[in-house]
């Protein structure tokens, strides 16, 4: 790798120039003008993410300066999301041999003219995952070595695996841009920077200083921070925009890139400013209005739509969601068909936090959405454990839990922002058909497979470890494989098969289509018949309702016991045999009393249950050391209250949690 330190970088030969004349007029050039500024052998890097954010007219117009005279000649990419439409647009039109030389990407899926060179050794190709990359442009921008992270550690980016090297070029003559270290006994990768010649931005208002504003776009994504890598490293910023403002007009908080770092403006061909690359134009992608939730259709029943609904069934209250391309992005639509949506936050790395997703060629916009961050922001979230489950996409599993999305024969798609999802998520569903092609069809509530998949998903070995379930294994991550016909759960061992549809034979419909044997405990317990019905799952209760085992925690630095039973109603007797069996098995093994608070907000027992209930808390108020319990209704401390005094138990009941605290703790 070349040294990367700011007192080492050159200054692109343009720089001066192009700084001379805009003391004459400003920063407003042509598109022609800008990308004549690009020279032979610059490391260029994009911001877009599928289409949003994508300086179109620029890449256009640099396709056709080299069709017309050769120049410029062997240009590195560097790019973190896919930037395409899986044909023509985006990056690919600069999928051309001899402009290309090298590419530094999170994702080539949606570019397959550059993964057809990289397949056919005509450019060196590497791939990085997504959060890694975009936190690496952070790093370029501040002058440092690299950026040190765990993510990738038993991938396919991991160094004693391919080092992210995509073809027999690469491994052969390319340079290692990943690195293995130690620190503390622990295992880290360390992916170096390197320098950035040109940036390829886009905004939405520019004035002629510079300044760029993007109220009109679907993200902001990374523009920033590359924008000050390739300042910082002695490059060219150019940005695209749809419309000049008057000097000194734009409000500053709006200002998403300074004008001290950007060199050209180009005002784009409407045509090629569309706000993604399947909607010109959405005021609701670009935060300015909220749109009616009730637009969005149910999705119809298929085998997509039972994995989906399965899924949906992971859902906690107030859990913070990613949802992968494809397949995943139906768990939104199920959630909100069962109106669940509303109980979590779903995400997108492109920097979306609340709303609803977008899917398609709009992947990575969203409507209704609570905030737009930074994508490299969303990552430093993402890495740091903010995700409580994450719903991924699976094209190949194995014995072992690995997963493969990236690699398929000759046809490299990258993971985008897979792995960094994967491997912090603190749960990760991941979602896809049992075989490719099979044909299925419910029939009273049972699913029948009318004709076998052509290929098989769980394979012996996947091509390409785009998650690796030992490592998930070993810091105990959960993890579950779910299909349409059968679900998996990630063990030590590998692959447990927990559950299976109503109407599916284990032997000849789920273990005679794979290519191991997955471990089997126990008899596989039925999947949720609502799953396979047409009416909606009604699943809202569930989410709701705080299973018995969750509503009882100790904490043992302080010796308390928290009791929590908020809405809880008591119904029968296995419901208080229950609760016995659970303050038992918690509190007996400790030897020692302990201080309890209790929440009796909307609680409510059965009348014919009090007394047993009563004696229930006698029983618990053995291993107690003080209680205090606490509800909002004055009826029922005044009932629990009575019920309590009259079998000889502490019978005081505060009105608020504070109270109960301060009761037990003294102040």
């Amino acid at each position: 790798m070349e040294e990367t330190s700011p007192t080492t970088r050159v200054k692109h030969p343009m720089l001066d120039p192009i700084r001379a004349i805009h003391l004459k007029k400003g920063k407003i050039v042509t598109a022609q003008e800008a990308v004549e500024l690009i020279r032979d052998n610059d490391t260029i890097v994009t911001a877009g993410f599928v289409g949003a954010g994508f300086a179109e007219d620029l890449a256009i117009h640099l396709k056709e300066r080299f069709l017309n005279t050769g120049r410029p000649r062997n240009l590195t990419f560097t790019y973190p999301a896919g930037q395409g439409d899986g044909k023509t647009k985006g990056l690919n039109h600069l999928a051309i041999e001899g402009l290309v030389g090298k590419i530094i990407c999170g994702h080539t899926g949606l570019t397959p003219g550059l993964g057809d060179l990289v397949n056919r050794n005509k450019i060196f190709g590497y791939n990085v995952p997504m959060g890694a990359l975009v936190q690496l442009y952070r790093d370029i921008a501040a002058g440092k070595p690299g950026n040190l992270t765990h993510v990738g550690l038993g991938t396919f980016v991991d160094p004693r695996v391919d080092g992210g090297k995509l073809n027999e070029l690469t491994k052969s003559q390319g340079e290692d841009i990943v690195t293995l270290m130690h620190i503390d006994g622990k295992e880290y990768l360390f992916y170096k920077t390197f320098p950035i010649n040109v940036a390829l931005l886009r905004g939405t208002t520019a004035d002629p200083d510079g300044n760029v504003t993007m109220e009109k776009e679907a993200l902001t994504l990374d523009a920033l921070v590359m924008a000050m890598a390739a300042r910082n490293c002695g490059g060219i910023v150019i940005a695209q925009v749809e419309r000049v403002a008057e000097r000194g007009t734009l409000n500053p908080r709006y200002v998403k890139i300074p004008g001290i770092m950007v060199d050209c403006v180009v005002v784009a061909s409407p045509e090629n400013h569309w706000q993604t690359f399947g909607e010109p134009y959405s005021p609701a992608y670009s935060c300015e209005i909220k749109v009616p939730m009730q637009m969005i259709a149910p999705m119809e029943m298929s085998p997509r739509k039972i994995i989906c609904r399965r899924a949906a069934f992971e859902l906690k209250p107030n859990s913070i969601v990613n949802l992968g391309i494809g397949m995943p992005e139906g768990v939104s639509q199920v959630a909100h068909e069962e109106r669940i949506l509303e109980y979590c936050t779903l995400t997108a790395e492109s920097g979306l936090i609340g709303g609803l997703p977008m899917g398609g060629l709009n992947f990575g916009a969203g409507v209704n959405c609570d905030a737009l961050i930074d994508e490299n922001n969303q990552f430093d979230f993402y890495d740091g454990g903010g995700l409580d489950i994450a719903f991924l996409g699976m094209a190949e599993t194995d014995g072992e839990g690995n997963v493969n999305v990236s690699k398929f024969g000759p046809r490299f798609t990258g993971p985008g922002g897979f792995i960094d999802i994967s491997q912090n998520a603190k749960k990760v569903c991941f979602l896809g058909m049992f075989t490719a092609g099979a044909r299925m069809s419910l029939e009273e509530g049972m699913l029948r497979i009318n004709q076998e998949g052509r290929d098989r998903k769980f394979v012996r070995q996947v091509e390409h470890k785009t998650f690796s379930g030992r490592h998930a294994a070993s810091k105990g991550q959960s993890v579950l494989y779910i299909t349409s016909r059968c679900v998996f759960s990630l063990c030590e061992e590998g692959l447990e098969l927990i559950e299976i549809a109503p109407g599916i034979d284990l032997e000849t419909q789920v273990l005679a289509a794979m290519d191991f044997q997955p471990i089997i405990r126990n008899t596989p317990k039925l999947m949720d018949p609502r799953i396979f019905g047409l009416p909606p799952m009604g699943i809202k209760d569930d989410l709701l309702t705080i299973p018995l085992d969750e509503r009882f925690t100790y904490h043992a630095a302080d010796n308390v016991f928290f009791i929590n039973l908020e809405n809880y109603y008591v119904k029968s007797s296995e419901d208080i045999q229950k609760m016995k069996e659970i303050v038992g098995r918690m509190l007996g093994p400790l030897g020692r009393k302990v201080h309890t608070i209790a929440n009796y907000d909307n609680f409510n027992v059965a009348p014919y249950l009090i007394d047993e209930y009563v004696e229930m808390v006698k029983y618990a108020a053995d291993f107690y050391q003080s209680v205090t319990r606490y509800t909002t209704s004055t009826f029922l401390r005044m009932k629990l209250g009575d019920e309590l005094q009259k079998r000889g138990v502490s019978p005081h009941i505060y009105e608020s949690r504070e109270e109960a605290r301060k009761a037990l703790y003294g102040s």
